[in-house]
């Protein structure tokens, strides 16, 4: 029954009130690492540096509804600006679901846990690096945020993905 279904396999992306949409990230933080573009080649290349808004604990914006302010070239994304983006993680929900993909067990609304993205060791927590500390940014070029995660299942959860 359609009913019981959850709201991400039942409604388009364009069709998701403001609230399904923001509950689709799973606070990862991949997506708030920075990015190198050749402007000779269209390259992209990730760095495992975080914008200064992502708490690298938590793997949140410090201040989300403001970023803006604070970082203005922060994309705020779109259904319609999803065919056009590049540098989504594999994992991402928003970028999962527009190819027509379903959401993994570590996502918190599939596990009801917003862990679950750490422990499994999808997010960026542990690996990424303050602008502050990083200097160059062609210093700190990484593949990993560009593929998909190898994921750790925690000992006490026995779920297929």
């Amino acid at each position: 029954m359609a009913r019981d279904l959850p709201f991400w396999k039942t409604k388009r992306l364009e069709d998701m009130n403001s609230a399904e949409w923001e509950s689709l990230c799973d606070g990862c933080g991949r997506c708030c690492l920075h990015k190198l573009r050749d402007l000779d080649t269209d390259e992209l290349a990730f760095t495992n540096v975080a914008c200064r808004m992502l708490d690298l604990q938590s793997c949140r914006c410090k201040d989300y509804p403001r970023r803006r302010r604070w970082v203005p070239d922060c994309v705020s994304l779109t259904p319609a600006a999803l065919g056009e983006i590049d540098w989504l993680p594999p994992s991402c929900a928003y970028r999962l679901l527009h190819e027509g993909k379903d959401l993994y067990w570590w996502h918190p609304l599939v596990s009801g846990d917003p862990n679950t993205v750490h422990e499994a060791g999808v997010s960026v927590q542990g690996r990424a690096i303050t602008e502050r500390k990083a200097g160059p940014l062609e210093n700190h070029i990484v593949d990993w945020p560009g593929k998909m995660p190898k994921t750790k299942r925690p000992p006490s959860k026995e779920t297929d993905g």
